[in-house]
């Protein structure tokens, strides 16, 4: 009993202190969520045009207001006391766009002021306005039981302090409440839309990326299997008098290698554009070529090369250079005249290309996966690299490093390291 009693009031205090701590959270902001977005016309670049209006708003009413109340000649207030009305009344209005259920709250406390102390003033027009604005603010930005309490509490105030007809006080309280309810789903909605659209935009660019490969390769398994067919065709001619069974095995496997030819196309035919390219597809071979083209539109490049430089797979050896050409064109897209290092690292088991720009621009973030929303970030080209290390077996990283510059790595397996070896 007695290590019960010691261990309650520790309990109860600490309960008291969660409880207030939470108490000061709500009155501090009473959002569950940072504020959907307003539309892009309220906001130029970093100001946001609504809270700049609400402080215009807000030093107007407060002129006007000190203005009215000093008009009235209250006898029992001075003019600092009229002065510090005024600004309770009116200064809240700043504030609501960050912290909404402070604002609302002081702006009450305010009213319920110059309603006991200022009775024979009337209605401050700046004021009401302030608080009709502030609980607006709330039915925007707060939670559902704290929108609830203020709209009740703001009729049960205007019929018990006010002196308003129920159905008046009612609607002073359902108009801006209603309204901020319906901005806040509106926005809320286009804000889930937004999303969809990027993570469906993002999907789309891995499809067409896939599109884009499976095309590209298309053209090289045809031609390995073009040259198995006419291979098996010549070899029974190679040797004399070669075994009946030897002639049968081969007519066997050119038959499978046109009949596998056929299907290949027959399938992936269907992803050629109306007008193909019938240009070689391009490897590291190329790469200088590639290289000079970035130099021309103002990017510095260095290259090197580390390992024993060998004939690759095709596959690892066409996506090797479309990872290079795709970081080269983000380079240029998103810092033009950095300075760029390529490297490529041929190891045993795999090649390791890597694309380094030294500058990073600020906000510049890797691109979500697909669980979130793929293609929010530095664009799709990211998405197509990634996608052409993983068809191979590989991995591909690419975001910003400590020293503020941007760092695309991709391993690309070799298998056994010979050309023959296909993805």
């Amino acid at each position: 009993m007695n290590s019960g009693s010691r261990r309650s009031p520790d309990s109860a205090a600490r309960a008291s202190l969660s409880a207030r701590r939470r108490i000061a959270a709500v009155f501090a902001a009473g959002v569950t969520a940072p504020p959907a977005p307003r539309p892009k016309w309220l906001r130029r670049g970093r100001i946001d045009l609504v809270a700049a209006l609400d402080v215009i708003i807000a030093l107007i009413a407060f002129a006007a207001t000190n203005s009215r109340l000093s008009n009235a000649h209250p006898p029992y207030a001075s003019s600092i006391v009229i002065l510090a009305v005024s600004l309770a009344l009116c200064a809240p209005l700043a504030a609501r766009s960050f912290f909404p259920l402070t604002a609302w709250v002081a702006s009450a406390l305010a009213m319920l002021w110059i309603g006991g102390g200022f009775a024979g003033v009337g209605t401050v027009p700046g004021g009401v306005l302030a608080y009709i604005l502030c609980l607006y603010a709330v039915a925007v930005r707060c939670e559902a039981w704290v929108v609830t309490t203020t709209g009740v509490v703001t009729a049960v105030g205007g019929i018990l302090i006010e002196g308003q007809p129920p159905t008046t006080a009612i609607l002073v309280a359902a108009v801006p409440v209603l309204a901020g309810v319906v901005v806040r789903t509106r926005r809320g909605n286009t804000q889930r839309l937004a999303v969809q659209e990027r993570r469906h935009e993002g999907e789309r660019a891995v499809l067409e990326e896939r599109q884009r490969i499976a095309r590209e390769l298309h053209d090289v398994v045809a031609h390995h299997m073009s040259v198995i067919a006419i291979q098996a065709e010549a070899a029974p001619y190679k040797t004399q008098d070669p075994p009946k069974e030897l002639v049968e095995s081969f007519v066997e496997i050119r038959a499978s290698a046109l009949s596998g030819l056929k299907e290949l196309r027959r399938v992936l035919g269907v992803l050629r554009s109306d007008a193909p390219d019938t240009a070689p597809q391009p490897g590291l071979d190329d790469l200088e070529g590639l290289l000079e083209s970035a130099r021309s539109a103002g990017v510095t490049v260095t290259a090197g090369v580390s390992g024993t430089p060998r004939p690759l797979p095709a596959g690892v050896d066409l996506s090797a250079y479309r990872i290079v050409q795709e970081a080269l064109s983000n380079a240029m897209r998103h810092s033009p005249g950095a300075a760029v290092q390529v490297k490529l690292y041929y190891g045993d088991a795999a090649l390791v290309v890597e694309v380094r720009n030294d500058h990073c621009p600020p906000g510049t973030r890797t691109p979500a996966e697909p669980d979130g929303a793929p293609g929010e970030g530095d664009g799709h080209g990211i998405i197509g690299m990634r996608e052409r290390a993983t068809m191979l077996g590989g991995h591909l990283q690419a975001g910003p490093t400590e020293k503020g510059e941007f760092l695309v790595t991709a391993a690309l397996p070799l298998g056994d390291g010979s050309a023959q070896d296909e993805p």
